[in-house]
């Protein structure tokens, strides 16, 4: 367990910025409801509910503060949620805002960077990886992969088979010392990082620190396209089919 005097304290991004344009959907994919509670609800109530995270930052889309203040944070009692406030353009500039925005708040030692899109995050996910970031200093939640995976190369050619016991799935929450996480943002944000796709790659180019995977979930997927919200409604144990082009969704 992570209490007494030996907790360490966390913080937290959760990311809600994305437009999930492969959803199809006239909803941002994050407030689309599923089993009656918007998508964001579920990351926040694990971060809500964990005795691990103190604190979090909600990161939303460009004017959807003011809703998702009223309609998600205050409507559920998000106690944890300490500030929201606006993405950028692309990922990395949402998180690089999210993470001057939570360690404004209050000192941290440990940060979790997370992915609103993954509902299905869960406290003994965030368990595992606070005792490997303590460890490691750097760690992130995936699991092996399942299927035979191909590196290819220009042209499409299979050049390079990985043996499958070294492929992981990466998923969130990634999770870092807080001075390595920032140091390696301000570099980043400073330089060229449009091929930066995750927080670790930032981690490792920028910081030259090895990043540890700890096992998450092949329940914690990230919910990207319609297919993906029938399989979230099979996991939530929901019968009634949702209309997935938003015409009964709620809106901004």
């Amino acid at each position: 367990m992570a209490d007494g005097k030996d907790k360490k304290r966390c913080g937290a991004v959760v990311l809600a910025a994305g437009q999930g344009k492969r959803m199809g959907t006239s909803v941002s994919k994050q407030y689309i409801e599923l089993g009656g509670k918007p998508m964001i609800y579920y990351a926040l109530c694990a971060f809500e509910e964990s005795e691990i995270v103190d604190t979090v930052a909600l990161v939303v889309g460009e004017g959807q503060i003011s809703y998702a203040e009223q309609e998600i944070v205050r409507k559920y009692g998000f106690s944890k949620v300490c500030t929201v406030v606006e993405g950028g353009k692309e990922r990395y500039d949402s998180v690089w805002r999210g993470l001057k925005a939570v360690t404004s708040v209050q000192e941290i030692d440990y940060i979790f960077i997370h992915d609103g899109a993954r509902p299905f995050v869960d406290g003994a996910i965030l368990r595992r990886g606070y005792e490997t970031v303590k460890e490691f200093r750097a760690c992130v939640a995936g699991m092996p992969s399942k299927d035979t995976v191909k590196v290819v190369d220009e042209g499409g050619f299979a050049v390079n088979t990985p043996k499958r016991r070294n492929v992981w799935v990466v998923q969130t929450p990634q999770i870092f010392e807080k001075s390595l996480i920032m140091e390696a943002y301000d570099r980043m944000m400073e330089t060229e990082h449009g091929d930066v796709t995750d927080d670790a790659m930032a981690v490792e180019r920028m910081m030259n620190v090895p990043v540890r995977m700890f096992e998450g979930s092949y329940q914690n997927m990230k919910i990207t396209t319609p297919e993906d919200l029938e399989i979230a409604k099979v996991f939530l144990g929901i019968q009634d089919s949702y209309d997935i082009q938003g015409n009964e969704l709620r809106s901004l």
